[in-house]
């Protein structure tokens, strides 16, 4: 389970005495637990590794929307703070699947659903996400099926 990975790095942090890598983990800890509170009064509760995945996603997307704006305003030392933070929060998300191997996905979701034009995205997005959310950037896969089905 990634809760458990996520937990014992803490420990090795600690241990090693890595002030930065302790930080970014706690901070993902912390997101995992405001998690959870939000979904003690939802009536379905999905996986354990499903909900980290979904907050550790969340939170990558965060930083490099953080480290564009640093780089634009001309704060580098920030935006590799943040950089050094994705790279934790990396570590401990599943294997990503590649450009390639997601437009072959997507056209067999495509096929599947009998998609045809940019109408259908929402259907094929839908099922791309229950599949595979967990392994695909789902903003990259965003423009693949619009590429896909323009």
């Amino acid at each position: 389970m990634i809760r458990e990975q996520v937990k014992s790095a803490q420990v090795e942090a600690m241990k090693a005495g890595d002030k930065e890598r302790l930080a970014a983990v706690r901070l993902i800890l912390a997101k995992i637990k405001d998690r959870d509170i939000e979904l003690r009064t939802a009536s379905t509760v999905p996986d354990d590794d499903t909900v980290v995945v979904e907050v550790l996603q969340k939170m990558v997307k965060q930083r490099r929307e953080s480290i564009e704006m640093f780089k634009n305003g001309g704060r580098d030392e920030l935006a590799a703070k943040e950089q050094a933070e994705v790279e934790v929060i990396e570590s401990f998300l599943p294997q990503q699947m590649s450009e390639d191997e997601t437009r072959a996905v997507i056209d067999g979701i495509k096929a599947e659903v009998g998609a045809a034009s940019i109408k259908d995205m929402g259907r094929v997005m839908a099922v791309l996400k229950e599949r595979h959310g967990s392994v695909i950037d789902m903003s990259k896969a965003s423009g693949l099926v619009k590429a896909a089905l323009g």
